[in-house]
């Protein structure tokens, strides 16, 4: 354990030492080589992780950023597994789905048109019903805007609110908090019975396991036949339906956070992903903190060890990569003391909670 005294010299040491970049949780790859879906899956674990998880718009940008200027699309990692049960998701990418049947109307879910995989409000209740119906939506602006919930009076199908959200606001209304916060603040005009809500369900599921809910199709493709997702290489990289047997190029995508199964200090957890791989992670958003999360679901301890620090001396809580803590995702308000450093529970719902840095626990690298 570090003395109080040695406390301010070891802090510079650690700041000066950082190497991780943010946003860097995992990297892609664009591979110029035709291949069938299953073929380029087998290449990208082989060669780098697996095939490309896509988890948010940011991650679209990035993808994009490496897009050549002479291809017309490409694969990803996200497959139609048409023998599994529909799972329900929420649009906006960070909103989980938990079950909750007070929200149903009576009966509902139900199919009762036919297979309904998109959810609309009527009378404060979800019913399912066909994706290809037009109504009317509400888009989400982000919890800090001005404006947080815009009625669209125009009617669409469930895609084209999605899409119409995602390009003027943020996504499409998501979530129990955001519908319940929704009625509060009195934010749909009276008149309207029914609109669509950011719910939907699918049989898509990604290459890698993770529990990615973002998708981004291409409203005119959607249904087209193949089970197999290309991305448009075109400023919007839209996402249409392929024949997963059709050779096509492919993006990879590269983990750089590792789950490292031994039990040590928090200090001793530093000194060993400095020497092996480059620095204990970092979490700057959502994203990196739903990427992490899934590490962690594996670890053999209730808690792994993050790169997270508190400092008595200066009285506040850094990143050992000299991120400032910006995004937090605290389990509660436990008091701050000297020795801290901060963990994410391996289960539930993964906050971060404090723990004192002699306890042994698993941890979590960041790779170079």
């Amino acid at each position: 354990m570090i003395s109080k005294m040695k406390w301010s010299l070891f802090l510079i040491t650690l700041m000066g030492q950082c190497c991780f970049i943010t946003g860097q949780v995992y990297s892609y790859h664009y591979i110029n080589m035709s291949k069938t879906w299953s073929d380029a899956q087998n290449y990208c674990r082989q060669k780098h992780t697996d095939l490309a998880t896509v988890n948010n718009m940011r991650d679209m940008k990035r993808l994009l950023s490496k897009r050549p200027v002479n291809k017309e699309e490409a694969w990803i990692g996200l497959k139609n597994h048409t023998d599994a049960n529909r799972t329900w998701h929420w649009s906006l990418p960070w909103v989980e789905y938990k079950e909750n049947k007070e929200k149903w109307s009576s009966g509902e879910p139900n199919d009762q048109g036919g297979v309904e995989n998109c959810v609309r409000m009527h009378n404060r209740k979800w019913q399912d019903v066909l994706c290809s119906h037009k109504l009317k939506f509400v888009c989400y602006n982000g919890k800090n805007a001005s404006k947080e919930f815009f009625p669209i009076n125009e009617e669409k199908t469930w895609l084209e609110a999605q899409r119409y959200c995602r390009k003027n606001h943020t996504d499409l209304i998501s979530g129990v908090w955001q519908t319940a916060k929704l009625f509060r603040n009195e934010t749909v005009p009276a008149d309207w019975e029914r609109f669509w809500i950011g719910l939907f369900r699918d049989t898509w599921r990604w290459s890698n396991g993770f529990g990615s809910y973002f998708r981004h199709w291409d409203v005119e493709f959607k249904d087209q036949p193949g089970n197999c997702a290309k991305i448009m290489l075109d400023e919007d990289g839209l996402w249409r339906n392929g024949n997963c047997t059709e050779k096509k190029p492919f993006f990879c995508y590269e983990d750089k956070v590792i789950l490292i199964k031994e039990n040590k200090t928090w200090e001793d957890a530093l000194y060993y992903c400095r020497k092996n791989y480059s620095d204990l992670v970092t979490i700057t958003n959502r994203a990196e903190q739903r990427w992490v999360q899934e590490k962690a679901k594996n670890a053999s301890t209730p808690f792994v060890w993050l790169g997270l620090r508190y400092t008595c001396t200066l009285d506040f809580w850094f990143w050992v990569s000299d991120e400032v803590v910006g995004y937090k995702n605290w389990d509660s308000e436990k008091t701050d003391e000297c020795d801290m450093s901060g963990a994410m529970k391996s289960g539930g719902q993964h906050e971060w909670v404090k723990q004192m840095d002699n306890q042994t626990f698993n941890f979590i690298c960041s790779k170079n």
